[in-house]
């Protein structure tokens, strides 16, 4: 997989939803909750996901909070492929 230059990735952003951000080459979006429950679930999904499509995230979460954060460590930095697994995020959150 090829990695993306900055200029490539700000211009991917706009096709994903407003809470993702780029901080320290990687692609993240955190998530705020009442409670524990709901960020196991995410959490739950977010690797049934992460199977189906076969690109894996870090998934940090816990009480009231959950993170994704997507890159390609093999690439060393973000590809296509992060892109659009936060792509499908969003719609399967939608």
């Amino acid at each position: 997989m090829t990695r993306l230059s900055p200029e490539d990735c700000r211009a991917r952003m706009a096709g994903l939803h407003a809470d993702w951000v780029l901080e320290d080459g990687n692609l993240t979006r955190s998530f705020a909750f009442k409670g524990f429950a709901r960020p196991v679930q995410l959490a739950g999904l977010l690797g049934w996901y992460a199977e189906k499509v076969a690109h894996h995230p870090d998934i940090a979460f816990g009480f009231g909070y959950l993170r994704v954060t997507w890159t390609t460590h093999d690439a060393g930095g973000l590809t296509a492929a992060d892109f659009t697994a936060a792509e499908g995020l969003d719609r399967l959150l939608a």
